[in-house]
């Protein structure tokens, strides 16, 4: 249930209010203060809620019961747009296209050093590498771990790029105390035992959609986080499995501005795995900027052919500098309609 307050309130009386609310229902109440109206959504078992009885306040401007089962990804709770902001100055969700480049994988220290100064010349404004790495195939590579976390925090204190990486255990929550952004992977979007302990992490959690999972999913698994108190979730799309075998994925490009509709959260565009071809990770790119997207992530790496993990779907830093020249003309381009 949704309550917009008057403009004219107190803070007494807002306090009041919610004392009450409190008080009289089996409810939370999750308060935002915008600039012209303060919004409380109430979480909970609603159902004995008297909407009568609340209208009937004096500093109640309307009230609305909300039939979706999240409430705190919810927009109709949240109606201005969440923006993350880290302390090292970077920002997702302000308007601008934020860029995630890096590795699939983390394999040295002079590989991931080098792609991080290519795609910071380049424009990016976040580090992505893998350390713990899921693969389908046991005998697959499955990161260098512990030492790829070190090996990226030398990228870091080279360029200054924050870390973005997954995580794939509630176990491995120690090791990632200098991780600036926690990846969830599409293999663990809906282990809820690790969304629940990263509702406890400050700092924000990069959420990317399951390979199969619809929207309201993926948003339900953003609750898990955000239920926990930590609220700076970011949204990520990155192509599910349809019946097209062209492609590794098919990226539901539909899915940006579905999900900037129903939530206030960020979303961010993963072209790379939604294609696995490194041809098609531009034009995808720059479909998402076109859509609205907040950001992508990239995989970028200094030998391709090479690479111990998703070789084809990688670019070269060449073809980053390109691609990232382009997604910002169309950012630019989509701004100024």
């Amino acid at each position: 249930m949704i309550i917009v307050l008057k403009a004219n309130r107190s803070e007494e009386q807002v306090k009041n209010f919610i004392s009450n609310l409190t008080d009289r229902y089996d409810v939370s109440v999750n308060t935002w203060v915008g600039t012209h109206s303060t919004v409380l959504g109430l979480i909970g078992d609603t159902a004995a809620v008297d909407s009568e009885y609340i209208a009937a306040q004096d500093i109640v401007e309307s009230v609305k019961r909300v039939q979706e089962p999240y409430k705190k990804a919810n927009r109709k709770f949240h109606p201005e747009d969440t923006v993350i902001k880290l302390p090292t100055g970077q920002v997702i969700g302000d308007g601008s296209l934020a860029l995630i480049a890096g590795p699939c994988s983390v394999e040295s220290e002079a590989q991931i050093c080098c792609v991080a100064e290519r795609v910071k010349a380049a424009g990016a404004t976040f580090l992505r590498g893998g350390a713990f790495k899921p693969r389908t195939s046991p005998y697959a590579f499955q990161g260098l771990k512990a030492e790829g976390l070190e090996l990226l925090k030398k990228a870091k204190e080279r360029t200054g790029l924050p870390i973005v990486t997954e995580i794939m255990s509630i176990g491995h929550l120690d090791l990632f105390e200098d991780v600036d952004v926690i990846q969830v992977g599409a293999r663990n979007m809906q282990n809820f035992e690790l969304l629940k302990e990263l509702g406890h992490v400050h700092k924000p959690i990069l959420l990317k959609r399951g390979l199969a999972n619809t929207i309201e999913e993926l948003l339900m698994s953003a609750e898990y986080i955000m239920a926990g108190g930590n609220e700076q979730v970011i949204l990520c799309e990155r192509g599910i499995r349809t019946y097209e075998t062209f492609t590794r994925n098919t990226l539901d490009i539909s899915a940006v501005p579905i999900l900037k509709r129903l939530s206030h959260l960020p979303v961010i565009v993963d072209p790379s795995h939604a294609s696995g071809i490194n041809w098609l990770v531009e034009p995808l790119a720059m479909a998402a900027a076109a859509v609205g997207a907040d950001g992508l992530i990239i995989e970028v790496h200094n030998d391709p052919s090479r690479a111990l993990c998703d070789g084809a779907q990688s670019l070269t830093p060449d073809q980053f500098d390109v691609l990232a020249k382009k997604v910002q003309k169309v950012t630019e381009t989509v701004k100024s309609l």
